[in-house]
């Protein structure tokens, strides 16, 4: 099965905005077990606790900590760095927030993008621009219909919420300066649009197994805003994989630059209460939840779906871990972080056994 391989990124200097969070702590630790030369822009954690100040990524990478707004730190910080490989994933990621602050979502997720490209497009002017940029978008950026089959990367981008219609922005912007400065292939430039993760690890606000694990901590019952929405949830290992390795090809053979839905096989689309069971059974008999759903709470997709037959066609690429595995692994991980125990190492054995399935 094809997937990305660690030893191509070794010694590789990469650049990957967006390091502080979630997935871009999980991503730093990817990478430096491949042994790159990574260098990190982002802001300060947004949540304490936070995966980025527990995973020891920390110590193992140069990090800067920077807003994507501020286009002359993150320029320094870029011609510091001067990668072979960006890894764009810098954003204010979270639905309900960018109701409560519009403008501060589509400068971060939009303008954000614009600074990122810039910073690209000057050092490519100036004979040293890198040969690979990923950015890594959601699948929240297509027109919405609620049909039952999933979204094609052709299909049309208009998120209807102020996160998912930035990140459609981006998708555009990315377009655009494909189009206008990078048409030669010199630079080899795609977008990734992955559905929901889940894994150990995220403390973010709003997000579902976040707030399983704060119950099981405070030892309450799960409160469920949504339970019969449709989501596509996959295991934060399986994008980031999926990002590596289409960073890798890309910079191997510009043909494969181009625009990825990456998410779950349909099996793996599920309801949000039905996510919920499975962590309790995971989790075992004291986790239990109930329909807490709001009335007149925002707007939020019911059904999402993406078809990832481009990635699988392209490059041979399968999910490895379903639903039951994912779940595992998550309450694995929430369980050791609980009992306060070696964080690090169980980031390390979880991407040694997702790579050696």
């Amino acid at each position: 099965m094809a997937y990305y391989d660690p030893t191509f990124y070794a010694g590789k200097r990469v650049f990957v905005t967006g390091h502080t969070g979630f997935k871009g702590s999980w991503l730093c630790k990817m990478l430096v077990m491949a042994g790159a030369q990574v260098t990190g822009y982002s802001l300060q954690p947004p949540t304490d606790p936070n995966l980025f100040s527990i995973s020891g990524v920390e110590e193992q990478i140069h990090s800067v900590i920077g807003d994507i707004r501020d286009i002359a730190a993150l320029q320094q910080a870029y011609n510091e760095a001067d990668p072979d490989i960006v890894l764009h994933l810098a954003a204010q990621p979270i639905v309900r927030d960018s109701y409560k602050d519009p403008r501060y979502t589509y400068e971060t997720n939009v303008m954000g993008t614009v600074n990122l490209l810039e910073c690209v497009r000057q050092a490519v002017a100036a004979g040293h621009g890198p040969r690979s940029v990923l950015n890594v978008t959601t699948d929240k950026v297509y027109h919405n219909n609620e049909w039952a089959w999933g979204y094609r990367e052709n299909e049309p981008l208009d998120g209807f919420d102020p996160y998912s219609n930035s990140k459609s922005c981006s998708e555009l912007v990315t377009h655009s300066y494909i189009n206008s400065f990078f048409a030669d292939g010199s630079v080899r430039i795609s977008t990734a649009r992955a559905g929901n993760v889940i894994g150990g690890g995220d403390f973010a606000n709003d997000r579902i197994i976040p707030d399983c694990v704060r119950a099981m901590e405070k030892k309450e019952t799960i409160g469920v805003r949504n339970p019969y929405s449709t989501r596509p949830y996959q295991h934060v290992l399986e994008p980031l994989a999926a990002y590596l390795m289409i960073a890798q090809k890309q910079y191997e053979d510009a043909r494969f630059a181009g625009f990825y839905n990456v998410g779950p096989d349909d099996c793996d689309c599920v309801t949000t209460g039905n996510l919920v069971d499975l962590f309790c059974g995971c989790w075992g008999p004291e986790a239990r939840w109930e329909n807490r759903a709001e009335k007149n709470a925002p707007h939020e997709a019911n059904f999402l779906k993406l078809d990832c037959s481009k990635l699988k066609t392209t490059f041979g690429w399968k999910p490895r871990w379903h639903m039951a595995e994912c779940m595992q692994k998550t309450v694995e991980f929430s369980k050791v972080w609980l009992q306060g125990g070696d964080i690090p190492a169980e980031m390390e054995k979880e991407i040694k056994e997702f790579l050696e399935v």
